[in-house]
């Protein structure tokens, strides 16, 4: 048996080299929460675990555009209820975004309203803020989470949580679902889109960042505000690929893959969690002792709050089967460890929980510790503080929240394929634009934007630019476009090919629109007919064809990029996608985006790019149509003399490695360098390679930079047979580009 050095999950600041302390009410906090909690009643204690939806406090009558809040509703909620937490935007089912001032007054009605309580416990407001203020008329909205681990750049992720979070704040909002530190390895889950991608270390990387730029040394500042890690855990690898559907994983691939990136977000301070709406292995999210106690308290160290998420208390009982009653699961769930219950459209959860507890069921230590937890992120919060004026941000500020949102933009966007360096076009070019993404500022921004789903076109704002929009705007020779949608009939298809035809270059738009959650579940990666139908008429042209895609997950494309000159994967890069993807198209911006995800060739293709080595053994092969960490640039890079310090470290000890990256082309670009390692044999197999670290940098014609990495023991570590993290002697690779260096670990 190997020598094993055991090493904690929780750790992760050796990985990602930052000295963020984790969340934790001090000494002061602990004071004022425990004589708070000393006086309160039961009533009050719970009502501070029940959240509500705005729908129970909105007006349906007489209705103040400017003001929403029904205040006898509000009173009943706050006053006789104790209810410690709202969520959502007006109105539900149908949330939509509200102007500043709006909000400003919904939280100000609240604030008075909680004033004239008996013990004065300030609400606390909760919202999907999850690629910008997406509830807030015109707020920087971000590229989503998936386009951010594109850019691979983790300061764009830092400014966007500054941003969000500066932006929340002046609506008077502090508490933002985000950021999803599920790990996306499953193609067809309609919130891929909303991860950081297939890989452990770019998604902790990627959230620390947000967390770091959301919250600060102090999320009570002003300009800061809560975050919320979701969902908690496994939630984003279900089985049929179907939203809320059970996940098979092993706590050995869960601890591997899916706790990592909650650890980091932990370890970046992240105060509360969201838990997951499915189950794994047979056990709801909301009803595992295991994973919200065991786990998540005792061994990752958690000292915020838990939150269910939408009505998931509930489905314990009327969708899961789990309990024999509403009551049961109440039951069910707050002994395995939630502390807060998004209801959300009833007081059920009040009035049972407090029935719990008088008959004994619940013990009131159990209600005690949930309180203390969510007191203590309110008083962490400055919510029982004077509350400063809320403002809205600068002209300077506005401007630079623009040009930091393009910049994230043109560095989410990849270019997969340039066959005869077709781009950049000409901007004197003839250019034909078709496809039922090419004129839809929805289908660059995805779910959650301006609406829930964000499929409402008409709620965006008119001076942002589609990408033909960007295109007409940047060409300076003709630009005809076809409205893919009409050409069913009458061999439309037929004579927008001939149109086609007259011109040098033709962009194809093509995709999915809007969705999020159960309502974008599909049954296949395949595109729809008609855009299989309209690709085959813009090819039969002969003309050069710049295949441009947009939507949340990989749907699959490749017999059309096989036979498109150019293909541009644009995902959905928010606000500024438009232009950053007509900058990119007309060479104003070199890309320089990476895939965050194995792009499947086929729809049953999902070998990821850390598998196994049996998954690429005999006739087995990873074989994506575009791999992990693919993206081409206008110059090209080179990376050369791979070294490692030592070729042999005792266990424990860090090794240092060092790569040379060189511009070899003829323009400026930027180059992300992905430093991988594999353990070439171990007691539990391992994956042929995994990212261990990476870093962007910009470099000129001609220029070389010499770039230094360090790996830690926890990079070298893997799950052992016993389920303990553990590092074990023996010899390990290191690899950037097409180098390999072997070191050893020795006892």
């Amino acid at each position: 048996m190997q020598v094993q050095t055991i090493l904690s999950l929780f750790p992760l600041t050796l990985v990602l080299g930052c000295a963020i302390t984790p969340y934790s009410g001090g000494n002061d906090t602990s004071t004022q929460v425990e004589k708070l909690l000393s006086q309160m009643t039961l009533q009050e204690k719970i009502g501070q675990m029940t959240q509500l939806d705005f729908a129970m406090i909105a007006a349906t009558t007489h209705i103040n555009p400017n003001n929403p809040v029904d205040q006898a509703k509000l009173e009943d909620a706050l006053l006789n209820h104790h209810v410690g937490s709202i969520l959502n935007a007006p109105y539900t089912p149908y949330s939509k975004a509200q102007t500043r001032q709006t909000w400003q007054a919904i939280i100000k009605t609240l604030q008075a309203t909680t004033a004239k309580s008996r013990l004065k416990i300030p609400v606390l407001y909760g919202i999907d803020a999850i690629h910008g203020a997406t509830y807030t008329q015109n707020a920087t909205l971000f590229p989503q989470a998936i386009n951010m681990a594109a850019t691979f750049n983790p300061a764009l992720s830092n400014q966007e949580g500054a941003i969000t979070a500066k932006e929340l704040r002046a609506s008077g909002l502090h508490w933002n679902f985000s950021p999803m530190l599920d790990i996306g390895r499953q193609p067809l889950w309609s919130r891929l889109w909303e991860s950081y991608g297939e890989d452990v270390h770019l998604a902790s990387v990627l959230g620390t960042a947000f967390i770091q730029g959301h919250q600060g040394d102090n999320f009570a500042a002003p300009d800061k505000a809560l975050t919320c890690l979701k969902h908690y855990v496994g939630y984003s690898m279900p089985n049929n690929g179907k939203d809320r559907t059970p996940a098979w994983l092993s706590e050995r691939m869960l601890r591997e893959y899916f706790l990592p990136t909650f650890a980091a977000g932990i370890n970046a301070g992240a105060p509360t969690i969201m838990v997951n709406s499915g189950e794994v292995d047979g056990i709801p999210g909301h009803a595992n002792h295991h994973y919200l106690t065991d786990i998540l308290r005792d061994e990752l160290g958690f000292k915020g709050f838990t939150v269910s998420d939408w009505a998931d208390i509930k489905n314990l009982y009327r969708r899961d089967k789990l309990a024999a009653s509403e009551k049961e699961a109440v039951k069910m769930a707050v002994m395995a460890g939630i502390d807060m219950s998004m209801v959300p459209f009833d007081y059920s959860f009040y009035d049972l929980l407090i029935a719990l507890v008088q008959e004994g069921e619940v013990p009131i230590a159990r209600i005690d510790e949930a309180v203390r937890r969510i007191l203590t992120v309110k008083y962490q919060a400055g919510l029982f503080a004077a509350q400063p004026a809320m403002t809205a941000p600068s002209a300077q500020a506005d401007a630079e929240a623009l040009a930091i949102n393009r910049q994230a933009a043109h560095e989410s966007i990849v270019l997969a394929k340039n066959a005869t360096h077709l781009l950049p076009l000409k901007k004197s070019a003839r250019i034909f634009v078709t496809g039922p993404t090419a004129n839809l500022l929805s289908a660059l921004n995805g779910g959650w934007t301006i609406t829930w789903q964000g499929d409402d076109e008409s709620a965006y704002p008119a001076e942002k630019q589609t990408v033909l929009e960007a295109i007409q705007q940047q060409a300076t020779g003709p630009v005809t476009y076809v409205d893919s949608t009409t050409l069913a009939a009458n061999n439309g298809l037929q004579q927008a090919a001939a149109t086609a035809a007259k011109h040098d270059v033709i962009i194809l738009c093509l995709g999915e629109k809007p969705y999020t959650e159960t309502i974008g579940n599909i049954s296949s990666l395949n595109l729809d007919p008609a855009q299989y139908q309209l690709a085959k008429a813009m090819i039969s042209t002969g003309k050069p064809v710049v295949l441009v895609t947009l939507g949340g997950r990989p749907r699959i494309i490749t017999d059309i990029a096989q036979q498109a000159t150019a293909v541009v994967l644009g995902f959905l890069p928010g606000m500024e996608g438009g232009t950053a993807i007509a900058d990119i198209l007309f060479g104003a911006y070199n890309p320089d985006g990476k895939l965050p995800i194995s792009y499947p060739r086929d729809t049953n293709d999902h070998v990821l790019y850390d598998h196994k080595p049996s998954e690429a053994f005999e006739f087995n092969r990873y074989t994506p149509l575009y791999p992990f960490g693919h993206g081409l640039s206008y110059t090209e890079f080179q990376t050369s003399g791979l070294q490692v310090a030592k070729k042999s470290i005792l266990l424990g000890e860090t090794l240092d490695v060092a790569v040379t990256v060189k511009n070899t082309g003829s323009l400026t670009g930027k180059e992300t360098v992905l430093l991988y390692i594999n353990d070439v044999a171990a007691s539990v197999t391992r994956p042929t390679k995994q990212l261990k670290a990476f870093q962007k940098v910009s470099l000129a014609p001609g220029q070389s930079q010499r770039l230094s990495f360090t790996l830690t023991a926890l990079d070298l570590s893997f799950i052992g047979v016993d389920l303990k993290r553990i590092v074990e002697p023996g010899e390990f690779k290191v690899m950037v580009g097409k180098e390999s260096v072997a070191f050893w670990v020795e006892k």
